[in-house]
């Protein structure tokens, strides 16, 4: 082997490990500095919880015309029962009675 042909077998082994060595110590950098951000957000997240996420966003669809009569059947109906919930029936009884009992007393009287 001559002088040319050894010492670039020499220079491209050394610069082959030397080459490698930095590879892998940066690729161990790389890792460590992964770990170390996971390990920081998670003792972070014992510390400082961090804020719930938001509640996704509904989507708006156009409604069709049927889902537009139903609501409007829905609201009609929902009117009418709210409105024979509130209704006073005392009062309703009495008025009835009122109004019966005065009936009564003009037939009488027309006699």
């Amino acid at each position: 082997m001559g002088f040319t042909t050894g010492f670039l077998g020499g220079f491209t082994l050394t610069a082959s490990v030397l080459y490698l060595t930095i590879s892998l110590h940066t690729r161990n950098r790389i890792t460590q500095a992964a770990l170390l951000r996971q390990q920081q957000t998670v003792l972070k997240s014992v510390v400082e919880p961090a804020p719930p996420a938001p509640e996704p966003v509904a989507r708006a669809e156009p409604a069709g015309l049927a889902e537009m009569a139903k609501d409007k059947w829905n609201r009609a109906l929902e009117n009418g029962l709210k409105g024979v919930y509130e209704t006073d029936w005392r009062r309703v009884r009495e008025t009835a009675e009122d109004r019966v009992t005065a009936t009564v007393q003009r037939i009488r009287e027309q006699k």
